[in-house]
């Protein structure tokens, strides 16, 4: 189950359960679709991988499973990135 995270780890944007410009990595980094596109360069800055459109929980599942709200921030640190970034950010990322 999802916990549908409530903001963008990079630059705090809320990101409620139905937004649109929620992406996620295998292990559920969340960011907004900006910060992945202009910043990342579809590279998980935690584990390298790529990034795909977080899913919409059903509003009628929400009383059951609801979405965290516990945040996280914790922007990126471009010098640290920047090798991980250049190391995949032509690789595909199912080839990485």
């Amino acid at each position: 189950m999802l916990e549908i995270r409530p903001n963008c780890e990079n630059c705090g944007k809320s990101l409620p359960y139905d937004s649109e410009e929620a992406m996620i990595c295998t292990f559920e980094c969340t960011f907004c679709i900006t910060c992945v596109t202009k910043v990342l360069h579809n590279v998980c800055p935690n584990c390298g991988g790529g990034f795909e459109k977080r899913p919409v929980r059903p509003a009628r599942f929400l009383e059951k499973y609801p979405p965290s709200n516990k945040t996280l921030l914790q922007p990126i640190d471009r010098e640290k990135f920047i090798e991980l970034q250049e190391k995949y950010k032509e690789i595909p990322p199912n080839k990485r």
